[in-house]
């Protein structure tokens, strides 16, 4: 393979690390995608698919133990040693989930962002402490080499003070406690992709639905977010694979009072049975509540549909109107009976779906009718953190 410089995209979980390897050259072209999955246990696995030999993928050998973040960035350096030989890695690009008050745009790692970041690890514990261990694991693997934090809490971070804020005395907004927001890469993308698509309705009301195991919508107008359903966590709004969603703060006080259930207790409650997994009984996975003859899958279906289309509704109330809806995530861009509950019977805000156009997952699945155009795009944050790490470190004017 020609000698080239890379830009690697690290997306660290809790159970995997996702990774893509771009050219450094304009439009950066993606080489490969790829995760390793599994991490923390002895059946973890490696898999990769590359625009010149395919997909491929292996094991690690029991005898390995547990694979951990550093492990899995060394399997990815390792590839990246074997596929393209003679070639560097000019940048890493992170995702981390939350950026707090003060990070709205990328940044350059350095140790005292790190130790900024931890700081934030109570916000968003199901992602923060495996991000982290990403970079640290990347700063380890690659000395040197720029690394760049892409924050999911950036997109959202110029919402007027009523989509920010809680009734709470004015001080606990001060310090940090307000709204932050999500899926801020995923809602970037989308922007930029609906913009390409048709200017337009880019420039109009629009909500963004991220629907996936965590799941989410943003409300846009001129391709800015204006407001979310997500809140000071990832915990808020829609319900979600295993999080609660939205939730009578009443509850976790009567857990505690009536429960005597402590603050860890109640974290891995909401955290990680809750949810479409903790309605069900059965899994966070929707392809398996569809299969599902159970009358808890089916309720559990109904009620993440039911919240949708409420959030829909509040979304197009705070832009004052709606031109258009997009789906996305794994569950807004593949499950379309999911979509067709959330979305039938809404003629009164102007939404008309397309039953067949729907079932096929078409781009548009909105009757042409339809005052309310509604698309489904796949989304790619990986594609965000190449571009935001390129623009930050000028990776395209400098490459070999």
């Amino acid at each position: 393979m020609t000698a080239r410089s890379l830009l690697l995209t690290l997306n660290a979980g809790s159970s995997s690390v996702k990774f893509g390897v771009y050219a450094a050259t304009d439009p950066l072209p993606l080489l490969a995608s790829g995760q390793i999955e599994g991490l923390l246990s002895e059946h973890a696995s490696f898999s990769v698919t590359s625009t010149a030999d395919g997909a491929s993928g292996y094991r690690f050998h029991p005898d390995m133990g547990p694979i951990g973040h550093a492990e899995a960035v060394q399997a990815i350096l390792r590839w990246l040693q074997r596929a393209h030989v003679g070639t560097s890695v000019k940048a890493v690009s992170h995702r981390v989930v939350h950026g707090g008050i003060h990070h709205v745009m990328p940044a350059s790692i350095d140790d005292a962002l790190v130790t900024d970041l931890e700081r934030l690890v109570p916000l968003a514990p199901l992602h923060q402490p495996h991000n982290l261990a990403g970079i640290r694991a990347a700063r380890a693997a690659f000395p040197g080499v720029p690394q760049i934090a892409c924050f999911d809490t950036s997109f959202h971070r110029n919402h007027p003070f009523v989509a920010d804020t809680f009734a709470l005395p004015r001080s606990y907004y001060d310090e940090g406690i307000r709204r932050y927001g999500f899926h801020g890469l995923s809602y970037e993308f989308m922007a930029r992709r609906l913009r390409a698509y048709d200017p337009v309705l880019a420039h109009g009301r629009v909500i963004v639905a991220h629907l996936g195991n965590g799941a989410s919508m943003c409300a846009m107008r001129d391709g800015r977010s204006v407001a979310s359903t997500m809140g000071f966590t990832a915990l808020d709004g829609l319900p979600m694979g295993t999080r609660c969603g939205q939730l009578d703060p009443g509850v976790v006080l009567y857990l505690m009072a009536e429960k005597g259930m402590d603050a860890a207790a109640i974290t891995e409650l909401l955290y990680q049975h809750a949810g479409l997994k903790g309605m069900s009984g059965l899994s966070h996975d929707v392809r398996e509540l569809q299969g599902s003859d159970s009358p808890a899958a089916r309720d559990a279906l109904a009620y993440f549909a039911d919240r949708g289309r409420r959030e829909i509704g509040g979304l197009a109330a705070s832009l004052g109107g709606l031109d258009a809806l997009v789906l996305t995530g794994g569950i807004g861009e593949n499950a379309a009976s999911v979509r067709a509950a959330m979305l039938t019977d809404m003629d009164w805000m102007g939404l008309q779906i397309d039953p067949e156009a729907n079932q096929r997952n078409a781009t548009v699945i909105s009757l042409p009718s339809s005052r309310v155009t509604v698309l489904v795009f796949r989304t790619d944050e990986e594609r965000m953190l190449a571009e935001h790490a390129a623009e930050l470190v000028d990776l395209r004017s400098r490459a070999a």
